[in-house]
């Protein structure tokens, strides 16, 4: 047998830490025909573990970058939970065809990432993590900032983000850098498994040197498919569909996602089916459709709310059926409901025993739209949708503009805001009182406009989601919504705006506590403990002082804002217009009342009531939980 010579792949000798650089920075993504790159840059902090790895790699690649490496920008964050929320707000406005990346020191620095990697995954939106871990040879234990456990010298803090990632792998041996790599790529870009993905590089590991082949590195694009729904799925949803008499569309964020907005936008006019949506998927289908009907469930609209009470047939589209949108499983009171979800994911499409269509949103929608050709609701349910637009329509004109005082609702502040911005604009909240209010007043002209995060509902994204967003769409103007509370929370990010001299407005309202959990805290026998912003009083010894006396708007403008104090909502309209046309962050400040008004409800959230107690107040919550608990059924 003819010896034959085997030619060896081309090589370059890269650290462990350049290797990572070099190769996110060719990264794409492309959907439709559509490419672009898929990690737009790096936001990070440094310290020992990642100044000499993954930052090295990155100040080379800046400086002095090798033939044909392309460029991956680099941001210094200020909070390591930060730099993960501009990392998903970016996602999240780019529709999670990019992202960007995080990298952290160890100890520290590694878990104030565990928030922001949860919150990604809990809202499926793509976002990678490079944290900083102890030596993987172990040479040096303990290190600085290492915790030790005596029965697994294995574990460290960077254990904490398995859970709440999608994807999480430790590259101890930087052969094992390539599947870790690509196992995060899959992962991030798979429209079905996307979340955080997180890989733990060692600090020993990152400085190590290693001979990669070169292909590694070649561009690669990771084609994100459009699934189509098994015939046999589709046929079944048609018809189960043809059967309703009342039949609800719920539009979650796969809606969005997929940019099926248009396509369900036509499918609703065609069969006049109303169309309820979530936070995530709100804007959908725009707010003056004939057949858009506001927010579902516990902080959703009357219109939605009381179609989808007699609603003998769901269909939810890329929804996850959250507690809120359920009502916690009082909201579909027809005891004859059915479900059909169409969902990319098995795991959401098989919830409430639903008939399952898996597959793009899009996609099963224009495949719907042919097969109910010939469809459309009864004019008795087109009449009645009618009559809940514009009933709810009023409310919301009466919400909008209270003329509440001395101190303005919240809900006029939101008014004046959905008034004056543009369809190109967009509003950012999170937490507190305020996605509720929004989800059931908010008239969005489209979904890139209403960006509420609210899977995880974390206080403090905001301010580093604005950031986020505008870099991801730097053609739109951003107004991120801020409570005092969540500003008390994590308001570092601003110094990051100001540092990129980023144009973003923030709309500060100070109402000196939290102005949510304070309204569930009275409404379920707990007097609003422990939720205003007061000082300890010395006779007392209880919360129960003065106002604690902290200036928001000095401390914003310390970090080098432009800050705008009004009072009324005359002089809130006049400073927003200003800030419009201002270069660089702007934050308008304004003082709003706690206890609302906040627009009226007719759903229920299950937040159980201590079952014995010594207050009054308690046991009258209890006798009220217990009729709310008794409407709550399992949807199977």
């Amino acid at each position: 047998m003819a010896e034959t010579t085997r030619r060896s792949a081309p090589t370059e000798r890269l650290t462990v830490g350049q290797a990572v650089v070099r190769f996110l920075a060719r990264q794409y993504t492309e959907r439709d025909g559509e490419e672009q790159r898929f990690i737009r840059g790096v936001v990070g902090i440094f310290g020992h573990g990642n100044v000499c790895g993954v930052g090295q790699a990155l100040l080379q690649n800046e400086i002095n970058p090798g033939p044909d490496e392309d460029a991956l920008e680099y941001i210094l964050g200020r909070n390591e939970q930060g730099a993960v929320h501009i990392g998903s707000a970016f996602a999240k406005t780019s529709k999670r065809l990019a992202t960007m990346a995080a990298t952290s020191s160890i100890g520290p620095g590694a878990t104030n990432m565990v928030t922001g990697a949860a919150l990604a995954t809990t809202n499926r939106l793509p976002v990678l993590l490079l944290p900083s871990d102890t030596f993987a040879t172990r040479v040096a234990d303990p290190v600085l900032q290492q915790l030790e456990q005596p029965h697994n010298p294995d574990i460290s803090v960077n254990d904490a983000l398995a859970p709440v990632s999608r994807f999480w792998a430790r590259v101890n041996r930087p052969e094992q850098l390539p599947a870790a790599l690509l196992g995060a790529m899959r992962v991030m870009t798979d429209p079905a498994e996307t979340g955080a993905a997180t890989i733990c590089l060692p600090e020993d590991v990152q400085a190590e040197a290693f001979d990669w082949p070169t292909e590694l590195f070649a561009k690669r694009v990771w084609h994100i498919p459009r699934q189509g729904a098994d015939g046999a799925q589709l046929a079944r949803a048609a018809q189960a569909i043809r059967r309703a008499a009342q039949p609800l569309i719920i539009a979650g964020g796969g809606v969005v996602y997929s940019e099926a907005d248009a396509v369900l936008r036509t499918f609703a006019a065609a069969t006049g089916i109303p169309v309820a949506d979530t936070q995530a998927g709100k804007g959908a289908i725009n707010w003056d459709h004939p057949q858009a009907v506001g927010g579902v469930g516990a902080t959703g609209a009357h219109a939605a709310n009381r179609l989808a009470a007699e609603a003998d047939l769901v269909i939810g589209i890329g929804t996850r059926y959250s507690d809120f949108t359920t009502a916690s499983r009082t909201q579909f009171a027809n005891p004859a409901v059915q479900f059909v979800n169409i969902n990319v994911a098995s795991f959401d499409a098989a919830k409430h025993a639903g008939l399952m269509v898996q597959g793009d949103a899009k996609t099963v929608l224009e495949a719907l739209t042919s097969q109910l050709a010939d469809y459309h609701v009864s004019a008795a349910y087109a009449g009645r949708i009618e009559q809940e637009r514009a009933n709810w329509a009023a409310i919301t004109d009466r919400c909008y503009h209270l003329g509440h005082g001395p101190a303005p609702a919240q809900t006029e502040v939101f008014g004046a805001l959905n008034d004056m911005m543009g369809d190109e604009t967009i509003v950012i909240n999170a937490a507190g009182s305020m996605p509720g209010d929004l989800q059931a007043l908010w008239r969005a002209p489209n979904s890139r406009s209403y960006h509420v995060e609210y899977a995880y509902s974390c206080m403090g994204y905001e301010i580093p989601a604005a950031l986020g967003a505008k870099w991801a769409a730097p053609e739109a103007e951003v107004v991120a919504i801020v409570g005092d509370g969540t500003y008390q929370m994590l308001p570092m990010e601003l110094a990051t705006i100001v540092q990129e001299n980023v144009h973003v407005i923030f709309v500060l309202l100070q109402n000196h506590g939290f102005a949510s959990i304070g309204a569930l805290s009275e409404s379920h026998g707990s007097q609003r403990f422990g939720t205003k912003y007061l000082k300890r009083n010395p006779k007392t010894g209880r919360l129960d002082g003065p106002p604690t006396p902290v200036d928001i708007v000095a401390n914003a403008a310390s970090w080098g804002l432009q800050v705008i104090a009004v009072q009324t909502i005359d002089e809130f309209k006049t400073a927003y217009r200003e800030a419009v046309g201002t270069p660089g962050p702007v934050m308008i400040y304004i003082e709003t009342d706690l206890t609302g008004p906040n627009p009226p409800n007719e759903s229920w959230w299950d937040v159980p009531v201590a079952q014995v107690s010594r207050l009054a107040t308690t046991n009258q919550a209890r006798a009220v939980y217990q009729e709310q608990k008794a409407l709550q059924r399992p949807l199977i």
